[in-house]
């Protein structure tokens, strides 16, 4: 009953290896002496010293009776575009791709691709080309957008930022500091400083990233929001600078007059004078007095000259006289005298005051005679007096003459 029980053990491990491995049998004889195993099959003693038939590489079919040689080893004896697979010639593409996609055999290998105008994986599936989703993910760095232009993904910076947009984009700036020492950081975009300066005003320079704002001048307001004209028309303006000029209030007499002159406003127009101690072109310059100064212009008559004097009580004055050879009233005017010297007039006649007139006037003494020869009064006491005919002349007198016998 044992015996038995133990063949039917054996028997049914025999079936089960013949069902699990097709190329391996196990004979029914102890020992591979007697051939046990079928044609081109191979046997070995397992343990027991029971023999194990299977067929060599390259072949297949039942080791207990025959073992067919395989149509390959290997690739190497298939064509190119076929793969060894289980000693067969085979395709490689079948089962090798994924759904829509292409395959190449080439060199016993599946090549799998996606046709033209579909992308994906080709080993688990393709599907129709969105051009969109060469931005997704993005090819482009940080802090960029990625459009599709002419189906070509394209990178750029976003608005406000700059740099390489395939690397990576960034703040133009982040501080003043990242700017020009004339530009400030606004926005995180380097703009001029001089932007800081209000409507109407003046960028004077530009310290530490900050403009230094002013307004123009005879424009008031605040340089940093708006500067307007002082004045639109002469009410807006006060007293001192009654005048507006283009929107600035002004004295007119700023720059009307000459040099040291004084200027008062007739209503808007400036009146130019010296002072009192002064003389000259109010218009051009004014200066002190000089002692010629009172002779320009000449006060004097026609034919008369100024020269400076004094008056009675010592201050300098004018004084007016009659040129050589003229006479008359030096303060209106002087007539040319007859003669100027003795030379002009007749030989009984001299040149006195610029008159020929008789010389015997007045120059000889009571009683004496005077005969004018050559310009000269000739003076003679008459016959019978005797003296100085200039002086005086006086009877002659006689006396007797005592004779001494």
């Amino acid at each position: 009953m044992m015996e038995q029980r133990h063949q039917l053990l054996g028997l049914t491990f025999m079936v089960l290896a013949i069902v699990a491995l097709p190329q391996l049998a196990i004979a029914q004889s102890y020992g591979c002496s007697g051939s046990p195993c079928g044609v081109n099959a191979v046997c070995q003693e397992a343990a027991g010293g029971r023999p194990v038939c299977s067929c060599p590489p390259g072949y297949s079919g039942n080791p207990l009776t025959h073992c067919n040689r395989g149509e390959c080893l290997d690739n190497v004896d298939c064509r190119g575009d076929l793969q060894c697979k289980d000693n067969r010639c085979v395709n490689p593409c079948v089962g090798a791709c994924g759904i829509g996609s292409n395959c190449d055999a080439r060199n016993h290998v599946a090549v799998c691709s996606c046709p033209a105008g579909y992308n994906g994986d080709p080993y688990h599936a393709c599907h129709l080309n969105d051009p969109e989703e060469q931005c997704h993910p993005s090819p482009c760095g940080v802090n960029t957008k990625c459009e599709i232009i002419n189906g070509v993904p394209t990178c750029s910076c976003h608005h406000g930022y700059l740099g390489n947009p395939l690397s990576g984009c960034r703040h133009e700036c982040e501080h003043d500091g990242d700017c020009s020492s004339r530009d400030m950081c606004s926005n995180f975009k380097c703009v001029p400083s001089c932007g800081q300066c209000g409507s109407g005003a003046s960028c004077k320079t530009v310290s530490n990233h900050r403009a230094v704002c002013e307004c123009p001048k005879g424009y008031i307001g605040s340089a940093y929001t708006e500067c307007r004209p002082e004045c639109y028309g002469d009410s807006d303006c006060p007293a001192g600078r009654p005048a507006c000029f283009y929107g600035i209030c002004k004295n007119t007499c700023d720059g009307a007059c000459g040099v040291g002159a004084d200027c008062n406003l007739r209503g808007l127009t400036p009146v130019c004078s010296c002072p009192r101690d002064m003389t000259g072109d109010p218009f051009i310059r004014c200066r002190p007095f000089t002692k010629e100064d009172l002779c320009d212009p000449n006060p004097c008559g026609s034919n008369a000259i100024c020269v400076p004097g004094h008056d009675n009580t010592g201050r300098e004055r004018p004084v007016c006289n009659c040129l050589p050879g003229h006479t008359g009233n030096p303060l209106t005017h002087c007539t040319r005298g007859e003669c100027l010297s003795n030379n002009e007039c007749p030989d009984h006649r001299a040149c006195i005051n610029y008159q020929c007139i008789d010389p015997c006037i007045g120059k000889c003494a009571t009683g004496a005679s005077c005969e004018p020869k050559a310009h000269l009064a000739v003076c003679r006491c008459p016959p019978g007096q005797s003296g100085d005919a200039l002086v005086s002349c006086r009877q002659t007198r006689t006396f007797p003459v005592a004779k001494y016998h």
